[in-house]
């Protein structure tokens, strides 16, 4: 446990930062699984539309600092190829 008053409101901030990064991040899962979905049920259609939501919710991870700049362009542009290969 902290003992001082400034590690004692880090430990605030941390718990309601953590909230909010694992919201980030698991509505980031979430979009991906959903396209992911589409795409392997060969609707191509449909997952052409998500792929402005999909890259929204990649893009406002990478600005929150939840996954790092070279792995949100990773993941957008491996996902987007899974589409055209498809």
């Amino acid at each position: 446990m902290p003992i001082t008053s400034s590690a004692k409101k880090a430990l605030r901030s941390s718990k309601k930062k953590r909230v909010f990064n694992l919201r980030r991040k698991n509505e980031m899962q979430s979009v991906i699984k959903e396209y992911k979905k589409l795409v392997f049920a060969k609707k191509t259609d449909e997952a052409q539309k998500l792929i402005p939501k999909l890259q929204k919710a990649i893009d406002k991870a990478e600005k929150r600092g939840i996954i790092k700049k070279n792995t949100a362009a990773r993941k957008k542009s491996r996902l987007v190829t899974i589409t055209m290969r498809s």
